[in-house]
């Protein structure tokens, strides 16, 4: 089983690891794309200007600029440790067991504008750019990365738990991957789709799936692995389950 995370805007700084080796990351059918972007934002971040308007940044986000500036000398560390937020905090990788975090790299990928996807333990560096963006010269990210994301996602041969957010699946959908849709249920049995909450349930989701010992091969296993660590789960559809939270 692959769960894949969607990224964070917020990322660490830092690293320990030599700078970034695109043959050392998972797909590498990727990397020609990954290159060109790569190539793309650190030129672009010669003009500040540009960069903040391209980016989606204020006024005070040099450092951020500056990250992309730095791209291919900077320190590199993994994954897993480079993206943080809210999702992040809740699946709580810092806080597993050895053996748990060996599962959370076997099991965990993470979408990413930059990069595609990654695997948890890829090494790479603090860079800006999101899944919205619109770099200077080129279209949609989605219209760059679909064509090669989603055949190099399809390969794997493995089931596929999809916790990307609705941008981030659109550059590269997965065929009959399961997803999760959170939704807060109120006392007169009406329901709404949760925003504000909505990664902090997907990184417990995660976090049961990388600790479960079950072989978890379709929708029902997954709705039985979260059922069992107290989640309300139902199967909403063929691939699809809803988190129902109160």
């Amino acid at each position: 089983m692959f769960v894949i995370l969607p990224p964070s805007e917020t990322k660490s700084d830092g690293g320990k690891a030599a700078p970034l080796d695109l043959d050392t990351l998972v797909l590498p059918s990727l990397n020609p794309i990954r290159r060109k972007l790569a190539d793309a934002i650190v030129d672009l971040a010669a003009d500040l200007d540009t960069s903040r308007t391209a980016l989606g940044l204020g006024a005070s986000a040099v450092d951020e600029v500056q990250r992309n500036a730095d791209l291919w000398d900077a320190p590199t560390r993994s994954a897993i440790t480079r993206y943080t937020g809210v999702l992040y905090d809740a699946l709580d990788y810092p806080g597993m067991t050895r053996a748990t975090k060996t599962k959370a790299g076997d099991r965990l990928m993470i979408g990413s504008a930059l990069f595609g996807v990654v695997g948890a333990n890829d090494l790479i560096p603090a860079y800006r750019l999101s899944g919205g963006s619109k770099l200077p010269g080129f279209g949609t990210l989605g219209a760059l990365w679909k064509p090669s994301l989603s055949p190099a996602l399809d390969s794997i041969d493995d089931f596929v738990v999809d916790l990307r957010s609705g941008v981030y699946q659109k550059l590269g959908p997965v065929d009959a991957a399961v997803t999760a849709t959170v939704v807060t249920e109120f006392p007169d049995g009406s329901r709404k789709v949760v925003s504000h909450f909505n990664k902090h349930y997907k990184g417990l989701v995660a976090a049961e799936l990388v600790r479960t010992r079950r072989n978890v091969r379709d929708i029902n296993t997954v709705a039985a692995v979260l059922s069992d660590a107290g989640q309300r789960i139902e199967i909403s559809g063929p691939t699809e389950i809803t988190v129902v939270t109160h």
